[in-house]
């Protein structure tokens, strides 16, 4: 197997002696204990939603991205709803509570930012790998002082028993799990009673029949990548211990100055496709916001941070190579979808030529994340370019400039 380290390294951002000093380090560390070989890809997506909002958001997915839903596993205190591509690309759990009045450590995580407090049960929890032995990687990973969840704490909170889930990262508030699943077995969550909740299949349903009548259906892709902002002081940390926890190497990062940013990738070793393991990117303003009115540069990803808390921004839905009529995919995704009434945060950047074409979505008003559609053309070499992501970076700035002050004017 390729060393984790040996990986090509991308991109123009300097990083500190610090930083290069313990990636090394640690990555040759994860290497010689087998943890690297034992963790394998990103098998299942955790976000939840408000009380009542999940019909409405399973809806969406399953309009706006290939996922198509599979059953309900009813808990006493939760519902959550399994969504399945195949076994080729990670599941997405929809985890809806069913009182708004339950507290508990992940709402805790909105409750102090501004904008997230607004909605307290929305937010996206973490990834969940597939390991070939889940206790010698527990055991490995507590011995470096990883923290876990323990199984009555796990019972208490209703995630599924047959997951060794580590506590919210300081950096990115989001958690990392694990469970043991061999490559020919079908993933299974033990958790609560299954059903076929008749709200979510005809929610499902009627959005998958709308995704086929568009022709979507032959164009959208898996997930290729999940991107997390993180406060500019984190912005290395999160990215060592997230490398720490999971078999990905640091692909690099680019400086996107006009925004006062860098875009930071790391993917998976075992995987060259992100379709198979989505790639896990990490955005965090290049100063704190106490910096900005010395410099007179924006800095929207530290004011999503400040208003939203650490947690994932966006995912990303891959678009198929080539054309629809006289346009590029993308092109033809974002047209069909603009005209059933969803929102986009700006018109399609980049270009054929370029080799990258991309756009956001607005959020969505159940989850707070928003979806990027990203086309790759022909042999790009790369994972995206400075220009369309300083595009991206300053429409979603304006939008949540504006969320800002409409949760400032409701406090």
């Amino acid at each position: 197997m390729k060393a984790s380290i040996d990986f090509p390294r991308q991109g123009d951002k300097q990083n500190s002696t610090f930083f290069e000093k313990w990636l090394g380090r640690l990555l040759e560390d994860r290497d010689r204990q087998g943890l690297t070989e034992n963790i394998g890809r990103i098998d299942s997506l955790m976000i939840t939603v408000e009380p009542g909002h999940s019909a409405a958001y399973v809806g969406e997915l399953c309009l706006m991205t290939p996922y198509n839903y599979l059953v309900t596993l009813e808990t006493e205190q939760h519902s959550t709803h399994i969504l399945r591509i195949d076994m080729n690309a990670p599941d997405v759990l929809v985890r809806e509570v069913k009182d708004p009045d339950l507290h508990g450590i992940f709402r805790s995580l909105n409750e102090v930012y501004p904008i997230g407090a607004q909605r307290p049960n929305s937010r996206y929890m973490g990834e969940i790998f597939q390991v070939k032995n889940l206790h010698a990687v527990v055991e490995t990973q507590k011995a470096r002082e990883i923290r876990f969840f323990n199984q009555e704490q796990i019972r208490q909170m209703e995630l599924p028993g047959n997951m060794a889930i580590v506590k919210p990262s300081p950096y990115t508030h989001n958690i990392v799990g694990y469970w043991e699943r061999p490559d020919n077995h079908i993933r299974v969550y033990s958790l609560g009673v299954s059903s076929i909740r008749e709200d979510m299949q005809t929610a499902f349903e009627q959005a998958k029949a709308l995704r086929e009548k568009l022709g979507l259906d032959r164009l959208l892709l898996p997930i290729d990548h999940l991107a997390t902002r993180v406060y500019s002081q984190n912005r290395e940390a999160a990215i060592l211990e997230y490398l720490t926890l999971s078999s990905y190497y640091y692909w690099g990062s680019y400086d996107i100055p006009d925004q006062n940013s860098s875009t930071n990738v790391t993917k998976n070793t075992h995987f060259a496709n992100e379709l198979h393991s989505p790639a896990k990117v990490f955005t965090a303003a290049n100063h704190p916001y106490f910096c900005n009115h010395l410099i007179g540069k924006p800095s929207p990803t530290e004011a999503f941070v400040r208003n939203f808390g650490p947690r994932l921004h966006h995912l990303a839905v891959a678009v198929k190579d080539g054309h629809s009529g006289d346009q590029t995919n993308i092109d033809y995704v974002v047209s069909a979808l603009r005209n059933c009434g969803q929102q986009f945060l700006l018109e399609v950047v980049g270009s054929e030529q370029e080799g990258l074409k991309q756009v956001f979505s607005s959020a969505s008003e159940h989850s707070s994340l928003i979806v990027e559609y990203v086309q790759r053309f022909g042999g790009f070499q790369g994972f995206f370019t400075k220009e369309n992501v300083a595009d991206l970076t300053a429409a979603a700035g304006v939008d949540e400039m504006l969320r800002g002050l409409d949760a400032a004017a409701r406090a």
